[in-house]
Parts: C-alpha cells; sequence; structure tokens
C-alpha cells in the first residue's frame, strides 16, 4: 500500500483556477454578462452541486480548486489570516466556506477534493502582503518569519477539513527564485500533516520537460506541464506518484500573460485526452486537466464533451 494509491485508482480529475481576476475579466465567459462582482458574490454564486453534477458527467475522479493565488481573496473563512491582515471576514476571506460546500457536493458522486495552496502568500497586495512579510520584488526570497506566518493560515484550513481533503499541490514553493529550502517547506508539510496525516502533499518548483521530485517529503510530484505530452517513466518518481497537470483551454488575446490556465476553449480533442491519460496510466501516472468555470458553477460545453470522450464505452 502507497499513500496515494486512492489518487491512482482515480487515474484522471479536473483542476479549476477559481480566481477573482478570472472571474472579473471584462468581456471574459467566466463573467456570463454580469459585470464586475465583489468578491463575496463571487463566492456565493457558485452552484456546488451543479459543479459536482457537471464533474460526475464527465467522469471525473477527484477535482482540484484553488484557495488563493497572489491577491488577498481566499475561497473560505480563516481566522488567522484576518488576524494578520487586519481585515474582516469577507474582505478577503469569503464568509462562505466553499470548501465544505463543495466537500459535501461533490461526496455525493465519490469524487475526491484537493486544494492548491501557493507559498509566496498574498504578495501582490502591497499592505497585506506587507503584514504577512512578502512582497515584490520577490526575488528577495521568502523568509521564515513569513513562512510560520503562512503555514498558520494553512494550518487552520487542514485541521478544519481533516480527512475531507485528500491532498493538497502548493504553488510557488520555487527553490532559485525564491530561496525556499526544504527546512521552510516542512513548515507546509507539517501544517498538512497536523490536519490529516493521510493527506498527500506536492510542492511546486516551476515548468519542466519531464516529471521531477523536488522537495524531499513530498507524496507526489507537481508535474505542471503546459500541454498534454509528457509520460512518465514509472510510477514512482524518486519515490513519489508521477502526476500530470495541464491546462486544456486555448490563449486568449490580450491574455496571453496569463498562459491558458482556467481558459475555454480545447487544445486537444477528446480522443487525444484518452489516449493520453490511458498512456500516462499505464505507466503508472495519473492526470488533473485544467479547465474554465463559470460563475454559477457550470463549465464550458465544449470542454464538458471533451472530457466525456476519455471513459466514454
Amino acid at each position: 500500500m502507497h499513500i496515494t494509491d486512492r489518487l491512482y485508482q482515480k487515474k484522471w480529475g479536473v483542476f479549476n483556477h477559481f480566481l477573482q481576476y478570472l472571474q472579473n475579466t471584462p468581456g471574459n465567459p467566466h463573467n456570463m454578462g454580469t459585470g464586475v462582482l465583489s468578491w463575496e458574490d463571487c463566492v456565493n454564486a457558485i452552484d456546488t452541486d451543479l459543479l459536482a453534477y457537471s464533474l460526475h458527467q464527465c467522469g471525473a475522479g477527484f477535482y482540484f480548486i484553488t484557495i488563493m493565488q497572489g491577491e488577498p481573496y481566499l475561497i473560505a473563512p480563516n481566522a488567522t489570516f484576518d488576524a494578520i491582515a487586519g481585515t474582516k471576514p469577507g474582505e478577503a476571506c469569503a464568509t462562505r466556506d466553499l470548501v465544505l460546500d463543495l466537500y459535501k457536493s461533490l461526496s455525493r458522486y465519490g469524487i475526491d477534493l484537493y486544494l492548491y495552496y501557493t507559498g509566496d502568500g498574498p504578495y501582490k497586495d502591497d499592505t497585506i502582503g506587507r503584514r504577512f512579510g512578502f512582497i515584490e520584488p520577490r526575488t528577495d526570497g521568502v523568509t521564515m518569519p513569513f513562512v510560520e506566518k503562512w503555514a498558520a493560515v494553512l494550518e487552520e484550513y487542514a485541521v478544519r477539513y481533516g480527512d475531507k481533503v485528500c491532498g493538497w499541490w502548493i504553488d510557488g514553493c520555487y527553490r532559485d527564485f525564491l530561496k525556499y529550502t526544504d527546512e521552510l517547506l516542512d513548515s507546509y508539510y507539517n501544517a498538512i500533516k497536523k490536519g490529516n496525516p493521510n493527506a498527500i502533499v506536492a510542492m511546486n518548483n516551476g515548468v519542466f520537460p519531464e516529471h521531477r521530485k523536488y522537495y524531499a517529503k513530498e507524496d507526489f510530484v507537481c508535474g505542471e506541464f503546459g500541454d498534454f505530452l509528457a509520460i512518465p517513466p514509472t510510477r514512482f518518481i524518486d519515490g513519489a506518484q508521477a502526476f500530470t497537470l495541464a491546462p486544456l483551454g486555448t490563449l486568449q488575446k490580450g491574455a496571453e500573460k496569463y498562459g491558458a490556465w482556467g481558459r475555454y476553449g480545447c487544445k486537444r480533442s477528446g480522443q487525444y485526452l484518452r489516449h493520453f491519460i490511458s498512456c500516462v496510466h499505464e505507466a503508472g501516472g495519473v492526470v488533473a486537466i485544467d479547465i474554465a468555470l463559470n460563475r454559477d458553477g457550470s463549465l464550458d460545453p465544449e470542454q464538458m464533451e471533451a472530457l466525456k470522450q476519455i471513459n466514454a464505452d
């Protein structure tokens, strides 16, 4: 038995970037023609039952969602964050606990829940970033005081959710860019394991042409890629489960700097995905497909049709 057996058996799943700027980009279909919403309204707008049913229709075995990324907008309450940032409930951390609502909806279909966190905190907000101790230029690197504060926010979530969350994918843990070390990363690892010893952990050190293990204790590799191309050589990369995360969407004019993450359209067909996932799983790997998420929790019909072909008889 390996701690990642449950993930491996699920074979493939879906990943959503749910972020304030994506939901409020002018002209973006995420908006659904309803203009700019507050973060509170964005979080409250998601129908988790609709989302879970759509994922079930596609055949996804697991689901990842971002807690936050760069900006001080988090998808669930966190008293630790508010105490450090000097914010009130609803200003940065949503008052709705979207994570718990997602768990309730997903569990009806046996879809496992995973969460995305970051290693650079709310650095894009100068005031709040300073209170945590990390702002631009990020090349100055993180410090232990920052990591301890940011890990405390993570620990509150991890302890609250316990075994409701099967694992964590932590972005922005770069060794060269942000000066991370295994000692610093231990703070995040320990926070997660305090909430659920069986939760699996991956720390992201960036995009590479092949699957690589980064952090000594990570249970699965982050496997961030720009497309669905790399087949892992074996199930375990230096003891960590092989994992692939790539975006299905296409680059959109005017938003190239964000890449295809959380975007609409299909760079690959459903038949291609079916074959790719089959090859990856035969080699011992697992695939997460990043797709767009509408404000109401619905998915892009074109992307849904592609995903439905993966498990088609």
